[in-house]
């Protein structure tokens, strides 16, 4: 199996197990001589299957992201570079965006407000970060199809 198959799995366990969840807390409780619209007892099996199959895929792809190299890094140094860029990039921006709000004078007798940075400058540098955030989720990409799962 590929890694990118396995991710496709372990998403959508995770969705499963929150349907359960669903199904569980609507047949917590009933009413006296009622008897709930699903056995507990049997979602709570369900439950303890689809948590283990999870566990499975999750130390698969966690052994795999550490071991497997792409373009000289393994999947585990890329996906941390992607998220402290993603980061970085999400602090530049609301930055910029704060930086280049105006601020209105009411009098020529106010204390005019300036921007600290160049705001220009500023978000070359955020669209510099943003392309090297897409370039490599890409190559992220092909790795997740070309990488065989650590079973």
């Amino acid at each position: 199996m590929k890694l990118a198959q396995a991710l496709i799995l372990r998403s959508d366990t995770q969705k499963r197990i929150e349907q359960l969840k669903v199904r569980l807390l609507s047949n917590a409780k009933t009413q006296e001589n009622e008897s709930p619209s699903e056995d507990p007892k049997l979602l709570l099996k369900e439950l303890d299957k689809l948590t283990s199959e999870l566990f499975t895929l999750i130390c698969s792809i966690n052994l795999t992201n550490s071991s497997a190299k792409f373009d000289g890094m393994s999947l585990t140094e890329m996906i941390a570079k992607k998220d402290a860029l993603t980061l970085k990039a999400n602090v530049l921006r609301e930055f910029a965006i704060s930086a280049s709000q105006k601020v209105d004078l009411y009098s020529n007798s106010e204390i005019k407000i300036l921007s600290t940075v160049d705001v220009a400058a500023l978000q070359k540098q955020v669209d510099a970060l943003s392309k090297e955030i897409r370039e490599l989720e890409m190559k992220l990409q092909e790795a997740n199809w070309s990488v065989d799962l650590v079973e």
